[in-house]
């Protein structure tokens, strides 16, 4: 991920502006750059293109370490469109075995361009959910276009696919590529067995593939970090790689920036941070993982959801339903509105009022906690990323944070590395 650099010319939301700008308006030679390099200076390189609606980034990262490629800063950024491929791509040397690029959509239409741009030789699809409902008729119509991921394959190339998400299993009846499925079904070429969380460390696990068995251990969490190591194992596998180094560097792959990442609090508490995007699916998720993780107490900072295809009273009543039986106390950040939205499902469980507060931002909501976490405790954290929830845990943390913003925008930069943490911004 590009660090903006400091300059006393500009602030940091002005460099973030122009840094924006650059790249919209480099977007025709940025699309021209990929192609040369995919044509001419990288003929025999294997690209692996990742798509699917969640999931995506994580299993690039582990991808990276499966192929033996270093960690990259860049491949947490969700460079995901055909402008942000060129930034990638200039961090990549060519002459590498592998690259990994993550080949997001938004909209109908601009799966094609991205596959005839890339021109991968191996395709990975996660999952279809409702992340980009809003833009398609329905989940059949985004299928249908992240179908597009594999049917453009070349007959000599894999499609890696979930092979328990059945809108993506059955991706592989319009392939001419060979099929290697992946996931916790018994029908999967690479599968997972003996889950067991491993709190704070990660999560162990058995993978099965072939007729051979490994013991194997992530620093990831949960079955959505199980996920994106068996799709990075069904990749090696299906290239012949040795699985028994490939798990050894699967191994020290740290959680994605803000998707379900632990950072150690101050009092010997832990923090479990998932603020970087909320819809159904991984708020499902979350749900599953926040009541496996063991804990003295639980706190929780909550933030607004993803707009959702359903009833909206309904999606926030199902998180508020599970939080409420586990929660010591809970802090909503947003506005009053947003307080509204949940407090029906707790009250309809006798959650006490007096433990469900609201500020209207994560830098109060880490002062109302300060002092309160002790050894054994988790502050559960989340909310869609516009919010920068994690400021209360890094707060938390001994950082000194005194950015009070309600909602932040900016681009290519984490709170952590921010100049505006430290300032009354």
């Amino acid at each position: 991920m590009p660090s903006l650099a400091t300059s006393p010319r500009f602030g940091v939301d002005a460099r973030n502006r122009a840094l924006l700008r650059a790249i919209r308006a480099a977007g025709p030679w940025s699309t021209r750059f990929v192609r040369v390099r995919r044509r001419v200076l990288a003929r025999r390189e294997r690209l692996v293109a990742v798509t699917g609606t969640q999931g995506k980034t994580t299993t690039v990262r582990c991808l990276r370490a499966a192929l033996g490629l270093p960690g990259s800063r860049a491949a947490e950024s969700s460079a995901n469109h055909r402008r942000s491929l060129s930034v990638m791509f200039l961090r990549e040397p060519p002459w590498r075995r592998y690259a990994v690029v993550e080949a997001g959509i938004a909209s109908p239409g601009q799966m094609r361009p991205v596959m005839r741009l890339l021109r991968p030789q191996v395709a990975v699809v996660t999952s279809i959910g409702t992340e980009h409902f809003r833009n398609f008729p329905d989940l059949d119509a985004l299928r249908a276009e992240k179908a597009l991921a594999v049917r453009l394959l070349p007959a000599g190339g894999t499609a890696v696919l979930n092979g328990d998400d059945p809108r993506v299993a059955s991706m592989a009846a319009e392939t001419r590529a060979r099929v290697v499925t992946f996931g916790f079904g018994d029908g999967n070429t690479v599968r997972a067995t003996d889950v067991q969380l491993d709190w704070p460390r990660g999560t162990r696990f058995t993978i099965r593939a072939g007729t051979g068995t490994w013991e194997a251990r992530t620093r990831l969490f949960g079955r959505a970090g199980v996920y994106a190591a068996l799709a990075a194992v069904a990749v090696a596998y299906a290239e012949g790689l040795v699985l028994a180094e490939v798990l050894a560097r699967l191994a020290r792959v740290r959680p994605t920036h803000r998707r379900n990442e632990v950072m150690k609090l101050e009092g010997g508490a832990y923090a479990l941070v998932d603020d970087s995007k909320a819809p159904p699916e991984v708020v499902e998720t979350f749900i599953e993982l926040m009541s496996e993780v063991p804990a003295r107490r639980r706190f929780f900072v909550l933030g607004e959801l993803c707009p959702t295809p359903g009833p909206e009273d309904v999606f926030y009543r199902r998180f508020a339903e599970a939080v409420a039986p586990l929660a010591e106390l809970v802090i909503v950040v947003g506005a009053e509105a947003v307080r509204q939205k949940y407090w029906p499902g707790f009250r309809d469980l006798g959650f006490d009022p007096a433990r469900y507060l609201s500020t209207p931002n994560a830098t109060a909501a880490a002062d109302l906690l300060r002092g309160q976490l002790g050894p054994g405790d988790i502050l559960f954290v989340k909310g869609t990323g516009n919010l920068r929830l994690t400021r209360a845990a890094l707060a938390l943390s001994g950082r000194t944070v005194r950015c009070r913003r309600e909602s932040c925008d900016l681009a290519f930069i984490y709170c952590e590395d921010c100049k505006l943490l430290s300032r009354d911004a």
